[in-house]
């Protein structure tokens, strides 16, 4: 019988129960950090043992326990996990599968067979990015299979409602344009919130447009889109 491995990463605090009921049947669960709050951590290791890194919002004393890179055998499988791809310092060649997050984006590719995987964000949904996870099936001889999973919409819409978040709001009709001042107001200095008032945008756009810029050094208006998947 093959071993069952939840990933997961970007949860942002919140953890959905049809995320929460599909990692019941795995046998340990790694997190590529970004928990958001402890308490997604300590319900994930309700569930099961977890193996996690710790993402860049993961800064409360909470976290310190918790490394900013692992790497370990699971069932015969050599891993690597990290938040952020671009932080990679190690030598990886001796790894099967290397596990990162940050980009929100789900990918997974073989390069030369060696595979890697980013399973996504599985916290509240950003823009028009769905909210994946994955399972990985391990075999007795090593070998391994990575299922993408798609948190069905009505799921997250009816959880969105029982925990009171707030949905998302429509987009500017010249979205570029946004992006373009918001771009400036954080070349000044100035607050999210304070942007997000000026922009006439939700505070959560702008916090997302602010971040993009201010961690990819000379990326462009176009650029930003790009990464939010617009």
């Amino acid at each position: 019988m093959a071993h069952r491995i939840g990933i997961l990463s970007d949860t942002h605090g919140v953890l959905y129960p049809s995320a929460a009921k599909l990692l019941h049947s795995c046998e340990v669960i790694l997190h590529c950090g970004d928990f958001g709050t402890p308490q997604v951590l300590e319900n994930l290791r309700a569930i099961a043992p977890v193996y996690a890194v710790r993402g860049n919002i993961d800064t409360g004393r909470e976290f310190d326990d918790i490394p900013k890179t692992r790497s370990f055998n699971l069932f015969g499988v050599r891993v690597f996990l990290i938040h952020n791809q671009k932080l990679i310092r190690e030598n990886l060649c001796d790894h099967d599968l290397i596990i990162c997050g940050h980009t929100h984006k789900y990918e997974y590719v073989n390069k030369n067979g060696q595979f890697w995987l980013n399973p996504g964000s599985c916290g509240k949904k950003r823009f028009f990015l769905p909210v994946t996870m994955a399972v990985m099936a391990v075999q007795e001889d090593g070998s391994f299979q990575i299922e993408k999973i798609e948190l069905e919409k009505i799921e997250l819409e009816k959880t969105a409602s029982e925990t009171a978040l707030q949905s998302q709001p429509a987009f500017p009709k010249d979205i570029r344009q946004v992006v373009i001042r918001v771009m400036k107001e954080t070349e000044k200095g100035r607050a999210v919130d304070a942007i997000a008032q000026s922009c006439g945008i939700s505070t959560e756009l702008a916090e997302q447009i602010c971040r993009l810029y201010l961690t990819h050094p000379g990326v462009s208006a176009d650029g930003i889109l790009g990464k939010m998947g617009l």
